[in-house]
């Protein structure tokens, strides 16, 4: 498990060994840290908008000891898989726009309002909550139930929005949004989770 400290001198480690300055988004539980909804996380997931920027971040992170995995022991089968590198208890996600089935749309992207500067090389925007949960819905690992059940405690969700991204998906070709939405909106409904 990685703390809110341990990850922020990782990222002023990374900065440091960055070529150029980069910007991306912090999803998931890394998210969840810095919304301080959460205390630890198992992975930092992180969301490029091009593929350059991905790997300038992956060669830092190869000059920092981070050794690369497969994702399918993680993600399966399921497409827009990540890079996965790790480093002892260090596990760190790189997506390119496509977050397995989702599009981190310039929707999300507008509203990851909350920005973190690491050294002069590193700009982390943070997702906001409704994105964090269709994302969670997205990747479907096992703690993703606790992580929204987390968010739903301590946030007031606009469960409008969450349809609109939804709708929005569906233009941007991932006709599956709904449908898996559905399916994990039930899986917490299951769970006791009160959904309108």
């Amino acid at each position: 498990m990685i703390t809110i400290r341990e990850q922020e001198i990782l990222f002023l480690d990374i900065s440091r060994k960055l070529k150029k300055k980069i910007t991306c988004y912090v999803i998931g539980g890394t998210a969840m840290m810095f919304l301080g909804l959460k205390v630890n996380t198992k992975d930092i997931d992180l969301v490029f908008e091009n593929e350059e920027d991905r790997k300038i971040f992956l060669k830092a992170l190869e000059e920092l000891e981070f050794k690369k995995l497969d994702s399918m022991m993680l993600y399966g089968k399921k497409p827009n898989q990540p890079e996965l590198l790790q480093r002892g208890e260090e596990r760190i996600d790189l997506f390119t726009t496509e977050v397995i089935s989702f599009i981190f749309s310039e929707n999300s992207k507008k509203r990851a309002e909350k920005t973190h500067q690491f050294g002069e090389n590193l700009i982390i925007k943070i997702a906001d909550v409704h994105d964090i949960i269709l994302m969670k819905h997205a990747t479907d690992r096992i703690k993703d139930i606790k992580d929204i059940e987390a968010i739903l405690n301590k946030e007031r969700i606009d469960w409008n929005l969450i349809l609109q991204e939804t709708k929005n998906q569906i233009k941007l070709g991932k006709q599956r949004a709904a449908l898996d939405l559905g399916v994990f909106l039930e899986n917490l409904k299951a769970t006791g989770v009160k959904i309108p």
